[in-house]
C-alpha cells in the first residue's frame, strides 16, 4: 500500500480536523494498553502485515478519541481550521498537544492532564504510522475561502493533479469537485443532501466516483432546544445564501418545521458573504432570534450576524459548532468528528482497492448541543447544567 498524495478541499475553513483520526472506530470498545504496546514495537514481514498493523494502529487511536467524546470536541472547536495536518513537520498528535495547551484554560487540570497523555499516546501512534510508510505521503489543503470562482477554479486544477484522494468538505465543495470531472476517488464530508445536490443519483450506488457522509440537519432538535433556552422568542428570522443547495434545502426544512408550531418566520437570502451584514441589519430589528441553516457563505461572516443580533439583543441559532464558536448562542448538528471518522473508514476501504461505486454514502445522526457561554452571559440566558450540553467559552 503505497500512497503518494492527498488533498482536503474546503469552501470554508470548516472540518479540516476530521479527518485526521481516520481508520476503525467502535464507541463502545476500550483501549486496551497491552495490546498498545504491542502494535507499537511489532515490525510488519510484509505488505499484508504491514496493512494489518496500520488498521490496528488506526482503530487505537480512533479509539482514544472515542473517549471522552465531549473533551475532544471541545478541543476541535478550539483549534485552527487554516491549519494543515503536518503543518511545520508535525504529527497529529503534536497538533493536539499545541491545541490543548492553547486551550487549557477551558478544562479543568484533570482534564487537561488526561487530553495531554491521550494526545502524546496518538503522536507516538503517528510516529509509528510515519516509520511503517516513511515520508512520502503528503497533505494538501486548499481553501477557497468563501469565494465560488476560486472554488471552481481549484476544482478545476484537481482534474489534472496527481492525487491517490480528493476530500471535499460540506457541499459546494463538493459539487464543484463532481462538476469538475475530477479523475481520483473522491471522499466528502458533511454533504446535506448528496442526492438532491446532484452529487450522486442513489446514497446505495455512488454513480460519479463520489461518495461519503451526509449530515442530517435536526431542525426540530435546535427550535426544541431554543424553546428552552429564549422562550419568549417567537419570531425566527432565517438568513442564508440562495446560491448554496445545502443552505435552501436547510431553510426549506426549517420553514416546513416551524409551520407546525407558533413560531412565524421571516427569511432574507444572500448571494455572497459581502450581502450578510446589510441583510443580518435588517432581520435583527425585525424577529426575536436569527437562525442559520448550513451556510458556508453565511458563515464565513458570522461576527458580522452575531454583531446585528448582539445590538437587538437577540440570540443567533445555528447548525454547526464553528457558528456557536464564532458567537452565536447555540446549535444542534452531527458530530463533526463522527463525519469525519466515517469518511476517513471510507477512503481508507477505497485506497485498499475497494471502488467508489461499491462504498454507499452514509448519513450520520448522532447529534451534538452545543452552547456559547460567552453569548448566554451576554443575553442574560441561564445555560442548563444537567450535561445535556456541550458548553464552550467563557
Amino acid at each position: 500500500m503505497k500512497f503518494k498524495k492527498f488533498t482536503a478541499l474546503l469552501l470554508a475553513a470548516l472540518l479540516v480536523l476530521s479527518l485526521a483520526a481516520c481508520g476503525t472506530k467502535d464507541n463502545d470498545k476500550k483501549a486496551d494498553m497491552s495490546s498498545n504496546d504491542s502494535a507499537m514495537t511489532d515490525e510488519p514481514k510484509n505488505a499484508e502485515e504491514a496493512l494489518a498493523l496500520h488498521k490496528k494502529l488506526m482503530e487505537q487511536e480512533n479509539t482514544i478519541l472515542s473517549q471522552n467524546t465531549a473533551l475532544w470536541e471541545k478541543v476541535f472547536m478550539a483549534a485552527d481550521k487554516g491549519m494543515t495536518l503536518q503543518e511545520d513537520g508535525k504529527n497529529y498528535g503534536e497538533f493536539l498537544l499545541d491545541t490543548i495547551e492553547g486551550a487549557k484554560d477551558q478544562f479543568t487540570d484533570e482534564e487537561y492532564e488526561m487530553l495531554k497523555e491521550s494526545a502524546t499516546e496518538i503522536s507516538n501512534i503517528e510516529n509509528k504510522l510515519t516509520e511503517l510508510y516513511g515520508d512520502g505521503v503528503t497533505y494538501d489543503v486548499k481553501n477557497a475561502q468563501g469565494d465560488m470562482s476560486t472554488l471552481n477554479s481549484i476544482a478545476s486544477e484537481l482534474k489534472t493533479a496527481d492525487y491517490d484522494l480528493v476530500v471535499p468538505i460540506v457541499t459546494p465543495a463538493t459539487q464543484a469537485v463532481v462538476n469538475a470531472g475530477v479523475t481520483a476517488p473522491v471522499v466528502f464530508i458533511s454533504v446535506t443532501d448528496p442526492v438532491a445536490a446532484g452529487i450522486m443519483g442513489d446514497m446505495a450506488k455512488p454513480d460519479k466516483n463520489a461518495t461519503g457522509t451526509s449530515n442530517i440537519v435536526p431542525v426540530d432538535e435546535i427550535f426544541t432546544l431554543a424553546g428552552k433556552l429564549t422562550p419568549d422568542v417567537k419570531n425566527i428570522g432565517i438568513l442564508y445564501c440562495s446560491g448554496e443547495k445545502n443552505a435552501v434545502l436547510t431553510a426549506e426544512k426549517a420553514k416546513a418545521y416551524l409551520d407546525t408550531t407558533d413560531y412565524t418566520y421571516e427569511e432574507v437570502t444572500v448571494a455572497s458573504s459581502n450581502e450578510v451584514q446589510q441583510a443580518a441589519q435588517s432581520l435583527a430589528g425585525k424577529v426575536d432570534a436569527i437562525y442559520i441553516p448550513i451556510d458556508s457563505t453565511v458563515q464565513s461572516a458570522m461576527a458580522q450576524v452575531v454583531e446585528a443580533a448582539n445590538a437587538a439583543g437577540i440570540p443567533v441559532y445555528g447548525s454547526d459548532p464553528v457558528m456557536v464558536k464564532s458567537g452565536a448562542l447555540a446549535c444542534v448538528s452531527v458530530s463533526n468528528t463522527q463525519l469525519g471518522e466515517r469518511s476517513a473508514e471510507m477512503a481508507y476501504d477505497i485506497l485498499n482497492g475497494k471502488d467508489v461505486s461499491e462504498v454507499p454514502a452514509e448519513a450520520m445522526s448522532d447529534f451534538q448541543y452545543v452552547c456559547s457561554r460567552a453569548a448566554a452571559d451576554a443575553l442574560s440566558i441561564t445555560l442548563p447544567e444537567d450535561g445535556s450540553v456541550t458548553v464552550i467559552g467563557g
